[in-house]
């Protein structure tokens, strides 16, 4: 399993490219826009309910918010045409209980869903990296 690391996304963001603009709508396409990013989040929900560590933070949620919510995020993140209206990650995830495992196992099955889906590898690492910074908003403990 393939496994992101700090020093792969800070050379990816060392690199140059062509334009910042550019660079940034080639890796929302590579993850076949808005259309690639709802099937992409519908597979990250089974596994999000398939595996026993993030289970119990998703099975009792409303996994079509969740669902939209996060196609939103990362559709902007990604600077495609979408905003993210959600509520900021500190104050959502406070009193979770969301340790550093339950993270990684997240960061996991995002990542089993982005090979399903057949996002390059250098798109995955992009938006890992460009995630990463939600770290400290979202493990509570």
């Amino acid at each position: 399993m393939k496994t992101f690391s700090f020093c792969a996304a800070l050379a990816l963001a060392l690199m140059p490219v062509a334009s910042h603009a550019e660079a940034d709508l080639s890796t929302y396409r590579a993850f076949g826009e808005k259309p690639g990013l709802v099937s992409l989040m519908d597979a990250f929900m089974v596994n999000l309910l398939a595996d026993g560590r993030t289970r119990p933070f998703f099975e009792h949620a409303d996994q079509t918010r969740i669902k939209a919510q996060l196609v939103d995020q990362i559709c902007a993140v990604l600077d495609g045409p979408c905003t993210y209206q959600g509520a900021p990650m500190g104050p959502l995830h406070a009193g979770l209980g969301i340790q550093q495992g339950h993270f990684n196992a997240l960061v996991e099955d995002l990542q089993q869903a982005m090979d399903a889906q057949g996002v390059p590898f250098r798109a995955q690492n992009k938006l890992l990296a460009r995630l990463a910074p939600l770290h400290r908003d979202i493990v509570t403990r």
